[in-house]
């Protein structure tokens, strides 16, 4: 298991919904800063992206594809500097001019999951559409496409369902082109001398892990092992074990009834008050009352 298996594991998509839309020159679409995710497919035509996340606008042409993180305001125009209207549901903007179209899924989730998920991507991601991850993409929004024009019995819930296939795809192509200068876990997956023991680590947590066995999975020695992990994550092994295995407690806490004991033994502390003292640490507030501000 690699860290977005586990986090896809665990978050809750809450919800999903695409769009059609289409726009004739001159016309802008402003996408305020929700906390919903984005991702938008251009279609036909072109357009400009603008956004206090860009240093100037981005010109997109048709099969461009951009994520946007949770919270990110943007707008799409056909020249920078239009007058801009908000956007919700199937619509049609603008003038008589040259018709651009496009779609938009957007995603919302618990906010446990978008910390992890996306703190280590920008703001605004263009998508490369010609790679195998960007055509499975893009197969997948034509899939939406034709369940919407076909309109048959239970279109809406299968159009929720590939929309939130649409939203993991979009999420691993971005996790596979993601630039090279990267800090964090998507680097780590990116070096195959750590990809095998980050792994490891995601698909059993509650394993009493060291450096030593950590850096034995990956081949190395401890102290080439550490010192690696170090510069790709901008983190120590054991801080990022324990930072995910506060992310899972918190997963479970929201998500069942088990006792602080049973979460513990879980997520690999040996007793309750080993994880409550850890994340006390991390969250400055204990599993119980942390649980207590949280509903199911």
């Amino acid at each position: 298991m690699d860290p977005v298996d586990d986090l896809l594991a665990t978050m809750r998509i809450e919800e999903s919904r695409y769009v059609r839309m289409a726009a004739r020159a001159p016309w802008g679409i402003a996408f305020r800063s929700r906390q919903v995710a984005r991702l938008v497919l251009i279609t036909t035509g072109s357009c400009w992206l603008t956004g206090a996340a860009l240093r100037e606008p981005l010109r997109l042409t048709a099969d461009d594809c951009v994520l946007v993180r949770a919270g990110t305001g943007f707008a799409l125009q056909d020249e920078p500097g239009r007058p801009l209207a908000d956007c919700e549901g199937d619509v049609r903007f603008g003038g008589d001019g040259e018709l651009t179209e496009l779609v938009s899924a957007r995603f919302s989730f618990d906010a446990v999951a978008a910390d992890a998920l996306f703190g280590l991507l920008p703001p605004l991601f263009r998508l490369r559409l010609d790679t195998v991850a960007g055509e499975l993409l893009r197969g997948t929004f034509d899939l939406i496409a034709r369940e919407s024009a076909a309109a048959g019995l239970g279109s809406g819930f299968v159009t929720s369902r590939l929309s939130d296939v649409l939203f993991v795809q979009a999420v691993r192509a971005c996790c596979a082109d993601v630039g090279g200068g990267t800090v964090g876990w998507v680097a780590a997956l990116r070096d195959p001398r750590l990809a095998g023991a980050v792994r490891a680590l995601h698909a059993d947590l509650a394993h009493p892990w060291t450096v030593r066995s950590l850096a034995q999975v990956a081949g190395m020695s401890r102290s080439a092992f550490a010192a690696l992990f170090k510069e790709r994550t901008g983190d120590t092994p054991l801080s990022y074990l324990a930072a995910w295995r506060t992310y899972r407690a918190k997963a479970l806490l929201r998500e069942t009834s088990l006792s602080v004991q049973e979460i513990a033994v879980r997520v690999g502390h040996p007793t309750g008050t080993a994880l409550s003292r850890a994340f006390l640490r991390r969250e400055g507030v204990s599993p119980t009352t942390w649980r207590a501000t949280r509903t199911r």
